[in-house]
């Protein structure tokens, strides 16, 4: 079974998760700050949501077999994967303010995203449009992706 956002007890967890990230939790990978993935994920659901038009890289290639390798083959998603700009919080993302608010932000935005139907969400700027399911479990994997990178 694949985890997805819109399951409850998925959900519960995965924000269990995130409220023992700590602005100290050092990363295993990358160069984000652990406060920095919080506003990079708060971002991507809100572009995701349609607040901002985001630039697509995306090709036949990613939006098929890349698409799949992310959304359906299970692996671990891979380590430095180029963040688009609008949500690197060193270019043209949400600059990080203060944790506790910033984290809590992100709790209601995964609430926010989980009661939403996948056809009104922007096309993903890898993979392009997703089926209702694919964004509930994109949303999943890439919060989870991130607290990986912290170690919760």
């Amino acid at each position: 079974m694949k985890q997805t956002l819109d399951d409850p007890k998925l959900r519960a967890e995965l924000v269990a998760r995130l409220r023992r990230l700590a602005p100290e939790s050092q990363r295993r990978w990358g160069k984000m700050t652990s406060h920095q993935a919080i506003c990079h994920l708060s971002d991507s659901f809100r572009d995701m949501m349609g607040a901002r038009a985001i630039s697509s890289v995306a090709t036949p290639f990613s939006r098929t077999f890349v698409r799949w390798i992310a959304l359906h083959s299970g692996l671990p998603w891979p380590h430095g994967v180029k963040t688009r700009p609008e949500a690197d919080q060193e270019i043209g993302g949400t600059r990080p303010v203060e944790f506790s608010q910033d984290r809590r932000q992100l709790e209601a935005l995964i609430e926010q995203f989980a009661s939403r139907g996948g056809g009104d969400f922007q096309p993903h700027p890898m993979f392009g449009r997703l089926s209702t399911r694919e964004w509930q479990h994109w949303g999943w994997r890439h919060t989870d992706h991130h607290l990986r990178q912290f170690g919760v």
